[in-house]
């Protein structure tokens, strides 16, 4: 088993970036991921007490899928967020700011119309906290075999990114994943405990880049295999570079 791919989330529900490493810390989440969320009408969140919230509180391609028709990107080290549609630039903005935040708010307001329930406001998760959908979602894993398994099944191309993972396995067997939790493997100079499976929601019915919602892979993971899983959750034991390309082994 090999890591296939890396990717990050900067901002819940917006595009995926990918990497060729990633650095890990131990008892840590994903670097860079879900470290922002976009309120959709108020949330309650408090940055003082966090507390993991509902992902319905929060734009999300569950319910707005055009989201997934937005290419954006977020350079760390300037703060900025940039946003393209078809190719051209549609927002930008620096998170660091209130004008900044203010600008993207704005645009993603305008953009989906009749889905905003309330004020957008772009929120930053504090040390130790970030926004993902799941408590346990410090890493998330997915196993190409799997997503090869549900294209089947589903009798069409399925991107894997629609399932919105950190890691990406190739070479397990199909559902090999179903047997990881409680189990540890090590990762180029990780090493990662699988915590549970993944369950799926509407949000991988929506094709990555188009926005389009053209599938129901719930129903169809349903039907086809009994249960409506696709990857895990897994938390980091030990920290340590994964790189495009390791082995994934059993510890």
């Amino acid at each position: 088993m090999r890591l296939a791919s890396i990717y990050r989330y900067p901002v819940k529900g917006l595009s995926p970036e990918a990497l060729e490493f990633a650095d890990l810390d131990a008892d840590g989440y994903f670097p860079g991921d879900r470290v922002f969320a976009l309120e959709n009408g108020p949330s309650g969140f408090d940055p003082a007490a966090p507390e993991h919230q509902p992902k319905v509180k929060f734009l999300m391609l569950m319910r707005n899928g055009a989201l997934a028709g937005l290419a954006t990107r977020y350079d760390h080290a300037s703060g900025v967020l940039t946003i393209a549609r078809e190719g051209r630039e549609v927002a930008r903005g620096d998170l660091r700011s209130a004008e900044g935040r203010a600008a993207i708010e704005t645009f993603l307001t305008g953009f989906l119309g009749d889905e905003i329930r309330g004020p957008v406001r772009l929120l930053q998760a504090p040390e130790g906290f970030r926004f993902t959908d799941s408590k346990s979602g410090f890493v998330s894993l997915v196993n190409l075999a799997s997503v090869k398994a549900i294209e089947e099944a589903q009798g069409a191309a399925v991107d894997p990114l629609r399932f919105r993972a950190n890691l990406y396995i190739d070479g397990a067997e199909r559902w090999a994943e179903a047997d990881w939790p409680g189990k540890t493997f090590q990762l180029g100079g990780a090493t990662l405990t699988v915590l549970k499976m993944t369950d799926r929601c509407a949000a991988t019915g929506v094709e990555p880049g188009s926005g389009r919602r053209d599938m129901d892979l719930v129903q169809t993971i349903r039907k086809a295999f009994g249960h409506i899983d696709c990857g895990v959750y897994a938390r980091i034991e030990r920290g340590g570079r994964v790189t495009r390309g390791d082995a994934l082994a059993l510890v």
